[in-house]
């Protein structure tokens, strides 16, 4: 009987939605990192390299805990990091990075929009979306991880690219 009463509480549990507090999105813990590490390898104008460093995320993803709780231990070379959430397009303000979630990705040209005066690294995560002006895009291949990268919408934010970070990504056009 006691065992029984067990496996029915435990089913019931996870059935209902039940979610563990530090349950960890590993996907979204992976693309934190990335964007982490494009922070090493995209050169921001000189005026972007004072100050806190901004990543912003436009719409509802787990990536954004993520980002936050990396931004309590890590910075960008001498810029303390700063992670800002943007439920809709028309919040976005002045970021370095700025990554927009694929419920938001039919927005992309609002987003152009509100970021073409300044040097932002637009990162999305919806097929196709370097094309219409992201510079870079996550993608997953053979089971893995990876991210496109289009060097020409990057530079028209007045942005470089490390060699390296192009030799790491899926070019685009």
């Amino acid at each position: 009987m006691k065992k029984t009463v067990l496996i029915l509480i435990s089913v019931l549990v996870l059935s209902s939605g039940f979610k563990l507090e530090n349950r960890v999105d590993t996907n979204s813990r992976i693309k934190a990192v990335f964007i982490l590490n494009f922070t090493k390898l995209i050169e921001w104008p000189k005026s972007y390299r004072v100050g806190e460093f901004v990543v912003g995320v436009v719409g509802e993803t787990p990536l954004y805990p993520e980002l936050t709780k990396m931004a309590k231990v890590k910075k960008v070379a001498n810029q303390s990091l700063t992670i800002k959430h943007f439920k809709t397009t028309a919040e976005i303000e002045k970021c370095h990075i700025l990554y927009v979630t694929k419920t938001k990705s039919n927005e992309i040209t609002n987003v152009i929009k509100k970021v073409k005066s300044n040097s932002t690294l637009i990162v999305t995560e919806q097929q196709g979306l370097t094309k219409k002006g992201a510079g870079i895009n996550f993608i997953v291949q053979n089971n893995r991880q990876k991210f496109e990268l289009n060097k020409t919408n990057i530079e028209k934010y007045k942005l470089k690219v490390s060699s390296n970070l192009e030799a790491l990504a899926i070019t685009t056009k």
